[in-house]
């Protein structure tokens, strides 16, 4: 039965026995209890904490695809060109960049990054109590190793999975990576700006100097960049670049790295920064960049892929020196006005190595490269494989003699005939010697010699040579008829510089990858094409062309040293291809649609060739071509060929292939104490010889 008095609103009673837990839990056994799960808690959260680093010890990085910039130098070392794919960057090693850099980088960046973890507490801590203070995100926190790992693997949304993602990855980072190869990673792939990722490639586009290069100012100008890569950019905005400069400089005096006298020198520093866009050198030696790209890829078989984005090196042959000297001597060469094309092409006869190449006179207009086009006659300027070939046969030698007049030839066993004409139809008439026909170019002597000697075997000598354009063994060989390209032409009278020995031309040294590891190595392809002997008595041959009587004497004095080579001209082409014992080079002038050139156009090809050879040889001194073994020099008469004695009326010093030389004699032996056929007392500059390398071989001789 109910209580009748609960019924009515009286209060309970309170249980007879108590809550047990309020009766009887102290104080103490609370804290216990609390401890308790306390280190539950604890030990549950360093077996998370364990078992997540053990987790990500296992796991691997994900494979970051950074692109590097690729590079092309030049013979001295100089970037001439640059391939990448969006991204210019140059991977370098932490010992290849400035110590400022690094110590400006840390002290604005992450000033404690060797002491951290991958996450720096106290700046967090700092960072909270900034942005608290002013209510916004004015100061961030993120460590290096956080901003690489956000730049390698991740992209920049502001979520929580990505923020988890990267804490993931620095912690990656921190157990795979030290300090240092965290530090080089981060500084060769932030961004500096203007398309220049890693330090490398802004220190270069910035002050066309290396990373390892860049002063205290410099490098306090650049760690501010990565920032505000707009904001701060020197090109943009120079007083924010000033500040940020200066905010950096204090942070490093603050860390003890420099001084304030340093800080204040450094402020005070104008810097010197290139012009935005010339840090490749755009515009120079276009036509030789695009060959070298064409061999890359086309004939060593480089991938595209790695070209564009591997930061492979490739080291070429190309003389900064030459290359400019070239481009300048074409430039001056032809009135900017007129539409006429020029090419040039220059090789080392020593090693086959290109130093200079110009393939047109505006690579902007027309990429066409002319001096590998096989489209042009060269003229006369091939008739030195002629005189080659009659000089091995045995049967000619330098003092041979033709008559100098109209002719007509019969070939091909009397059914055909060939009637060649002499520049302007002017003819001695009269015998010459083939000095005299070389110098002169004349045109009669040349078919007479191809007559004599077979057009087959003057193909054989150009192969042999370097020439590789098709021929026909037709007597009109003998006058260039066949197209060869400047290229072949450089190269093959490289021949008759190198003693003999013909060098495959070579463009591209090596190639490295991004580690410095060699991908490719130029192979020195070299052979003995002539003997020595048989290439100097041509060299001397074409020492006559550049003096009185020959067809480049009028350029004669421009050119301050020993030098050999034969013009050539066609209606629509003009040639001169000569060298040095240094430097051989091919120049050819003309149109590219085959339009006739005035007498005035035709004689720009050899004031291009002699400007060009004298300047880019500029630093070198002169020397006369080596006299080899099988040689010898004797004073012959002219107008005979034989032996001149002392009481003959005209004596010319000629070079022999030992044996072949004269072996009558003009005039009568020489009295006693007389120097008979040596230097010919008043007949010493008969021949109108009018270089001292000239009067040298006459002493030598003597």
């Amino acid at each position: 039965m109910n209580n009748p008095s609960n019924r009515q609103g009286k209060p309970r009673r309170r249980p007879a026995f108590p809550n047990i837990t309020e009766r009887f839990l102290s104080p103490v056994l609370k804290m216990k209890i609390w401890l308790r799960w306390a280190a539950a808690a604890f030990a549950l959260f360093v077996l998370v904490t364990a078992g997540t680093l053990i987790y990500l010890r296992t796991q691997s990085l994900p494979v970051a695809a950074i692109s590097q910039t690729s590079q092309m130098v030049d013979l001295q070392g100089n970037v001439i060109d640059t391939f990448h794919a969006g991204e210019n960057r140059r991977s370098v090693q932490l010992s290849d960049i400035s110590h400022y850099l690094i110590d400006a980088t840390l002290a604005i960046e992450d000033r404690r990054f060797y002491d951290h973890r991958g996450f720096d507490m106290k700046g967090m801590a700092r960072a909270v109590m900034v942005n608290v203070q002013s209510f916004s995100a004015r100061q961030g926190a993120s460590t290096l190793t956080q901003q690489l790992a956000r730049n390698l693997y991740l992209t920049h949304e502001r979520t929580w999975q990505r923020k988890i993602k990267e804490a993931m990855y620095t912690v990656q980072l921190e157990m795979n990576y030290s300090k240092d190869e965290i530090l080089g990673m981060y500084l060769n792939q932030i961004y500096y700006g203007h398309g220049s990722y890693g330090i490398e490639a802004a220190a270069m586009m910035y002050f066309n100097k290396h990373a390892s290069e860049l002063s205290l100012a410099e490098s306090a100008m650049l760690a501010g960049i990565p920032k505000g890569p707009k904001y701060y950019s020197p090109y943009l905005n120079m007083k924010n670049a000033k500040d940020r400069q200066l905010t950096i400089l204090q942070a490093m005096l603050e860390g003890g790295s420099i001084t304030s006298g340093q800080a204040d020198a450094a402020y005070a520093e104008v810097l010197k920064f290139q012009t935005l866009g010339s840090g490749e050198q755009e515009g120079f030696a276009p036509y030789f960049r695009d060959y070298i790209r064409y061999i890359a890829v086309d004939k060593l078989g480089i991938d595209e892929h790695l070209l564009n984005e591997g930061g492979i090196t490739i080291y070429t042959t190309l003389d900064p020196v030459a290359q400019s000297t070239a481009e300048e001597a074409i430039a001056k060469g032809i009135p900017e006005s007129s539409e006429q094309q020029a090419a040039l092409i220059a090789i080392d006869p020593r090693n086959g190595y290109i130093k200079a190449m110009v393939g047109g006179r505006n690579y902007k207009k027309n990429q066409y490269n002319r001096v590998f086009a096989k489209t042009r006659q060269p003229g006369s300027s091939f008739k030195p494989f002629l005189y080659l070939t009659a000089i091995q046969s045995g049967f000619m030698s330098p003092v041979t003699r033709y008559k100098s007049e109209p002719t007509v030839f019969t070939y091909d066993e009397g059914r055909k005939t060939y009637e060649p004409h002499n520049y302007g139809d002017k003819y001695l008439n009269e015998l010459i010697d083939m000095r005299q026909a070389l110098a002169s170019s004349d045109n009669i002597y040349a078919v007479n010699t191809i007559m004599t000697v077979g057009a087959d075997k003057v193909i054989d000598t150009a192969r042999k040579l370097g020439i590789d354009s098709p021929m026909q063994p037709v007597p009109s060989l003998a006058l260039g008829t066949f197209p060869v390209s400047p290229f072949e032409m450089a190269s093959a009278f490289g021949t008759f510089a190198s003693g003999g020995i013909h060098y495959e031309p070579i463009a591209i040294i090596r190639i490295e990858d991004r580690k410095g590891q060699v991908l490719y190595e130029a192979e020195h392809i070299s052979e003995q094409a002539v003997t020595a002997a048989e290439a100097y008595v041509m060299t001397s041959l074409m020492e006559s062309v550049f003096e009185e009587g020959g067809t480049a004497f009028r350029v004669s004095s421009i050119i301050k040293r020993p030098v050999a080579g034969k013009t050539g001209t066609t209606p629509t082409d003009a040639w001169l291809v000569g060298y040095t014992p240094e430097l051989a080079a091919a120049v050819w002038v003309g149109y590219d649609k085959d339009r006739k050139l005035t007498v005035a156009e035709a004689y720009r090809a050899a004031p291009i060739f002699a400007n060009f050879t004298e300047q880019a040889l500029a630093a070198v001194p002169p020397k006369i071509f080596p006299i080899p073994e099988g040689v010898v020099n004797v004073y012959i008469d002219p107008t005979s060929g034989k032996i001149a004695e002392s009481t003959c009326p005209n004596k010319r010093l000629e070079t022999f292939l030992s044996g072949t030389e004269p072996t009558e004699v003009c005039g009568k032996p020489a009295a006693a104490g007389d120097k008979g056929s040596g230097a010919g007392q008043d007949g010493a500059k008969a021949d109108g010889r009018r270089s001292w390398w000239t009067d040298l071989k006459r002493w030598w001789t003597d």
